[in-house]
């Protein structure tokens, strides 16, 4: 695992516009719905990072011709019915996305398929895509509760779906079912989750009906999807990492351009404001995903409460959420997160313990955490770890941006899953002669 010095407090905070890589959901949504659709589809903003690159390389080895050139992908559809059984297991590496998502994808085709990951996706829970799919007639065999999963595919029944996890993964795999199923089929949530899967396939010529309630969708069987040309926005889960460091250094004024702003995804946007953040978005208006601006100027802020029906909303966000809690004067509480225990690592354990090494008052609960933002940060501890989870470790490089004491991350090499340049983009917003980035220690 890579270590890498991280950068401390710039002394005239952080400046600059930054355009982020391309959005990770839809990155590998709109690899899958370009394979199944007929004619070609073309990508461009792709993120090639490890995570969109293992479902990339997942549907080549499924018969689907893929062609990339940096961030420009052009697929050859093969329509919902042309592909092909793979030679041998499709490796998923990190990519929980990925795996959720085929998962449904290939219960509805004629072959078996076994999917398999990297140790951390091999300890992520898996039995809650199987049990949805598994009303729809849908078999998969898993080893307990984990990967290696075996799908045997077979024809699909429409059905009523109704989701116990608040998962936008386990409902896209559903959808993805239901494309290929003898009936209409409906899914009912427990709260609203993002619904890049719903606008993609709707965008691709299929049907999916939301209600009024947003929590229930219709899926209309075998459509003809047809291949498109599709720029996908900058993910606002990779710009959310500025726009906390923006908030919490002071002196900075940092602008993301052209950033997603699906009202599933602006939760941190919401959480900012509330916390009393300066923050304004110039809207670019809306072609399949609105998209547009945002700046982001440092502020004093102040604590907030989360409870379990804000969590969908900035489940990705979480860590950053506790960082700028951190910072707030005052103490907040987030619950309901108990989501966050299956993620690329058990995140609340992480969270606070590596922000204890900083000196944070941060307190674990089984759902979520206690942090009095009030103490003073007091470094207790210089070697910080990602525990090979990239999210975490890009929120540790921006808490590093407070500190005056020098400090090492460990597992650095982790943020590559889905930010390969965050180091470089970083580094762009500081003044070049406080700029002490290294490539790395070891």
């Amino acid at each position: 695992m890579k270590q890498r010095r991280l950068q401390n407090r710039p002394t005239t905070g952080l400046h600059g516009t930054l355009t982020v890589p391309g959005d990770k959901s839809i990155s590998h949504r709109g690899l899958i719905l370009g394979a199944i659709s007929t004619g070609t589809t073309r990508l461009t903003h792709f993120l090639p990072a490890a995570d969109c690159l293992s479902t990339l390389n997942a549907l080549r080895a499924l018969g689907v011709p893929i062609k990339r050139q940096g961030t420009t992908v052009t697929i050859t559809g093969r329509g919902l019915t042309g592909l092909r059984p793979p030679h041998q297991a499709l490796d998923l590496g990190n990519a929980g996305t990925a795996t959720r998502l085929l998962a449904g994808l290939l219960a509805g085709q004629p072959f078996d398929t076994q999917l398999v990951g990297d140790g951390s996706l091999s300890r992520r829970p898996m039995d809650r895509v199987r049990t949805p799919l598994a009303t729809m007639g849908a078999t998969l065999e898993l080893t307990g509760n984990h990967l290696p999963l075996w799908v045997r595919g077979r024809r699909l029944t429409g059905t009523t779906v109704h989701l116990k996890v608040a998962s936008a993964q386990v409902k896209s795999a559903v959808i993805l079912a239901a494309l290929q199923a003898t009936g209409p089929s409906t899914i009912v949530e427990k709260l609203p989750t993002r619904d890049h899967t719903e606008r993609l396939v709707n965008a691709f010529g299929g049907q999916v009906v939301m209600a009024l309630d947003r929590r229930t969708i219709t899926v209309a069987l075998h459509p003809t999807l047809r291949g498109q040309n599709l720029t996908i926005p900058g993910d606002l889960s990779s710009a959310a990492f500025f726009i906390t460091a923006a908030s919490i250094v002071p002196g900075s004024r940092v602008t993301l351009k052209n950033v997603g702003l699906n009202p599933t995804r602006t939760g941190i946007l919401s959480v900012l404001r509330r916390m009393g953040g300066k923050i304004s978005v110039h809207h670019h208006g809306q072609v399949g995903e609105p998209l547009g601006d945002v700046t982001v100027t440092a502020a004093p802020l102040r604590p907030l409460t989360l409870t379990a029906n804000d969590i969908p909303a900035v489940i990705d966000e979480l860590p950053l959420v506790a960082l700028l809690a951190a910072t707030a004067n005052g103490i907040s509480e987030i619950s309901g997160a108990q989501e966050l225990r299956v993620k690329e690592t058990d995140r609340i354990a992480t969270i606070v313990t590596e922000l204890k090494k900083l000196g944070v008052a941060i307190t674990e609960k089984p759902d979520g955490f206690i942090i009095d933002g009030r103490q003073s940060w007091r470094v207790r501890a210089t070697q910080l770890d990602s525990h090979g989870d990239h999210r975490i470790g890009m929120m540790l490089a921006v808490a590093a941006l407070r500190l005056s004491t020098p400090v090492t991350l460990t597992g650095a090499d982790a943020i590559g899953i889905s930010y390969p340049t965050f180091f470089d983009d970083l580094a762009r917003l500081v003044p070049v002669k406080e700029a002490l980035y290294v490539a790395s220690v070891n």
